[in-house]
């Protein structure tokens, strides 16, 4: 999450039920599960204990049929799937906020596609907020559909999202603690995997569950039961004291539940609490873990969520590494293997690459022979990937990448129905996303927009006013050359966060344009430089909030007249040049800015000079970007005849006072010769005062870095002009030994900064060293000078020297 809203929200998600290291969320389980103590080895199976009597499914006392599953595990899908099909329980409980229970019969609109997520976020707060995301192969996400599908009531039965959201006790959040059997936070999955002998979680996960099938649906789960029971007699709350709470909240769901439906109940929830869930415990002992839990008022609904978004390990996203594959091994009905196989040649000759059937043949052969040798039930994601690398991509990671990032990953984004509850503010967004044809993409999307079309020009209006708004939903991305200003290339990516950072500007108002044009007026009056104010009616310009310029331009107007450090006026302009530049192609009026731009432009040609004198190195440095930015600013501002021939004078100021840093008065004779004010043998007379003999070595370095530097093409500036790269050549020649140490390093940062041809130009230039004759020939001298001393003259001086000194009777 990239913003402090979003980061909070993160940090509000991420409950028991959202790490995969989380007990509460990842470590359960399906099929049976290996205790064994040893590694498997080549070619056998992993072994496996007997399955205990029930301890979790409906024993003989017919009790609730109670799940633990492992959260987006296929597998566990797959079991819960069939234990609901051989029980047909008349309810099913669900791990999830209680407040879900008013959202759930919307998951059997046919609009509603997973990956989806449930969103809590507080009223008053909507940087607070929590995510439940839910896959097609999560195994409540199938509770759900198989419970509305045939009639069957669905409760949600975890601790309210309103109390989640308001703890504010450091101890209630998953914090590395100690455990009271040592160590840090517990991994069921991992202690499970290290027992039986696997050194990898997910492996071992992969070949008792997913891997696997049985024909009791329920055994599986009752194993997984006896073993977290294990496992909570070691560990309590394994780290997670906030379990406790949750726990409590639950078997009070669960005891109203079965006053309500007996014991034809179903519950769905992590592994982890199964044994808490099933032990005997008071009301009164449950009711006082929630007694006194804070409380705040919250909103709750569904937002579209992604496999991407599934595979990072912030909020309730899980971590799963590959949520592809794993989506993949649910949706398979058969022959997992060779159908994964198929797919990837498919995107591979979607890529262009050369794949044959042939390929797809040896690859799934590849890939059940390093099964069979790594003592795996059936190829997984590890030996699958070792035979599309093998086979399919000849041994090249660069297709595999593709394959990861397009299969195993993957871009899936889900959709919800139009009907979900919303903010004001979203719903005003997604009529407007229609309208325009801006359909929400889990993928970079390239937006290249023609502003002389009237529906590029409502598409950028909303883009730009949702970035001023804090949704980050497009970027502004690098134009396409000689696409001129009527072009606007945009990259736009939908990440499931900006469903909280769009909860969070509707207290702006309850449409884009109401939001962002108060919001552009609350942030003109709490501005704190003049370029803060500059920069917002820019983008105000660019949004096409005309509502929201006179309280800017007042802001604007007021913050000017008060500011008179240049380099703030400096740094001003540019947004408002911009502005003017291009605000006609927006159809926006901009009179108003142009007076007020031409006011900072000659306040900033009046006061440069003085504010230029006796810099140090770092000030000259910043102003040198300052004066950049506004030759280039004064250019754009329209009608500016007069205005860019008193920048001229200033610039000509700066390049003829000596008490100015050379770094700008080079910059500023550079600027001058570009513009025509200078001719070639006044800006060389410039240069060959700058690098006489009397000036310092670093100074005279300065100047050349001021007036060749940078991103300014000095470099072919030399190049096609020999007679300045002459002077620049001589001065450095005359350099002494102890100073060259000391300029060195700033003229090797100059010259760095070129185009390699055009350094290797200048060497060649430097080695043949001046030519007779010919356009290109260095001078022998500069204009104004002769090659060589008049000694006549220069002995004319020495008897007013002698009378000076007072050496007469000397000579």
């Amino acid at each position: 999450m990239t913003s402090p809203s979003t980061a909070r929200a993160a940090a509000t998600s991420t409950s028991p039920s959202s790490t995969s290291a989380s007990p509460s969320l990842s470590t359960s389980t399906s099929p049976p599960l290996s205790t064994a103590t040893s590694a498997p080895t080549a070619g056998s199976t992993p072994p496996s204990v007997p399955v205990p009597a029930p301890a979790s499914g409906r024993g003989p006392s017919a009790g609730p049929l109670v799940l633990g599953v492992r959260h987006h595990g296929p597998g566990s899908a797959r079991g819960v799937r069939a234990a609901l099909e051989a029980a047909q329980p008349a309810a099913v409980l669900v791990e999830g906020p209680a407040e879900a229970d008013a959202l759930v019969a919307l998951a059997a609109d046919p609009a509603m596609r997973p990956p989806v997520a449930l969103l809590a976020h507080a009223v008053d707060d909507p940087g607070r907020a929590a995510f439940w995301p839910m896959a097609a192969f999560s195994p409540e996400w199938v509770a759900i559909r198989w419970a509305l599908d045939r009639g069957a009531a669905v409760r949600f039965i975890d601790l309210p999202a309103a109390h989640s959201l308001a703890a504010t006790d450091p101890t209630w959040d998953d914090g590395e603690e100690e455990v009271s059997g040592g160590g840090l936070r517990t991994d069921p999955v991992a202690e499970l995997a290290r027992v039986a002998g696997y050194e990898d979680a997910e492996r071992w996960w992969e070949d008792v569950v997913e891997l696997r099938a049985g024909d009791d649906p329920t055994a599986p789960f009752d194993a997984l039961a006896e073993a977290m029971g294990a496992l909570r007699e070691a560990y309590g709350h394994g780290g997670h004291p906030r379990d406790l709470v949750r726990e409590a909240h639950m078997r009070i769901r669960l005891r109203a539940a079965r006053k309500e439906f007996g014991d034809d109940v179903a519950v769905v929830c992590g592994a982890w609490h199964v044994p808490a869930l099933t032990r005997k415990t008071t009301v009164a002992a449950d009711r006082a873990l929630l007694k006194g839990l804070p409380k705040v008022k919250t909103e709750m609904t569904w937002v579209p969520w992604t496999h991407r978004r599934l595979a990072r390990r912030s909020g309730y996203g899980a971590g799963i590494e590959s949520p592809g594959w794993y989506a993949h091994l649910f949706a398979a009905p058969d022959r997992p293997v060779e159908r994964w196989m198929t797919k990837v040649a498919g995107l591979l000759r979607d890529e262009d690459h050369l794949v044959s059937s042939a390929h797809v043949i040896e690859a799934v052969r590849l890939a059940e022979t390093l099964a069979a040798l790594r003592g795996r039930p059936l190829p997984g994601l590890d030996e699958t990937t070792d035979a599309v690398r093998a086979v399919l991509c000849e041994g090249s990671d660069v297709p595999l990448d593709l394959v990861r990032d397009r299969l195993v990953v993957g871009d899936v984004l889900g959709e919800v129905p139009a009907g979900a509850p919303a903010v004001p503010l979203q719903r005003d967004l997604a009529r407007r996303q229609r309208t325009l044809r801006l359909k929400p993409e889990a993928t970079d999307r390239d937006l290249d927009l023609d502003l002389r079309k009237d529906m590029d020009g409502e598409r950028s209006r909303l883009l730009h006013r949702l970035r001023l708004l804090g949704v980050g939903w497009g970027e502004p991305a690098a134009g396409r050359s000689g696409t001129g200003t009527f072009r606007e290339p945009w990259r736009l990516r939908w990440e499931p966060e900006l469903h909280v950072q769009v909860a969070e500007a509707g207290v702006w108002g309850t449409t884009v344009e109401a939001a962002a044009t108060a919001r552009a007026g609350s942030r003109a009056l709490g501005a704190k430089s003049l370029a803060d104010i500059t920069a917002l009616a820019e983008q105000c310009l660019l949004a096409g909030l005309t509502d929201a310029l006179p309280v800017v331009m007042r802001a604007l107007a007021d913050r000017a007249a008060l500011d008179t450090d240049v380099a703030h006026l400096a740094q001003a302009l540019p947004a408002l040049a911009r502005s003017l530049r291009y605000g006609d192609v927006r159809g926006t009026g901009t009179a108003a800015l142009a007076e007020v731009a031409a006011g900072l432009a000659e306040r900033i040609c009046v006061g440069l000079p003085p504010a230029c004198a006796g810099l140090d190195t770092e000030a000259a440095e910043a102003m040198r970007e300052r004066i950049d930015e506004v030759h280039q600013a004064v250019g754009l501002l329209p009608g500016a005849d007069g205005l860019t021939d008193r920048w001229a004078g200033a610039l000509r100021r700066l390049a003829d006072r000596d008490r100015i840093p050379g770094l700008l008065r080079g910059r500023a004779a550079r600027l001058l010769l570009d513009e025509g004010r200078v001719a070639e043998d006044e800006a060389a007379l410039l240069m060959s005062r700058a690098l006489s003999p009397g000036t310092p070595p670093p100074e005279a370095a300065a100047w050349i870095d001021g007036f060749v530097g940078g991103a300014s093409g000095g470099g072919l500036l030399l190049v096609h002009d020999e007679r300045l790269l002459g002077l620049v050549d001589d001065w450095l020649t005359g350099v002494p030994a102890e100073a060259f140490t000391d300029v060195l390093p700033l003229l090797r940062r100059t010259f760095s900064g070129y185009e390699p041809g055009v350094r290797r130009t200048l060497g060649e230039l430097v080695a043949r060293g001046p030519r007779a004759g010919g356009p290109g020939r260095i001078s022998p001298g500069v204009p104004g000078f002769a090659p060589t001393p008049d000694r006549d003259r220069a002995d004319a001086v020495l008897p007013l020297l002698h009378l000076v000194l007072g050496t007469e009777a000397l000579v």
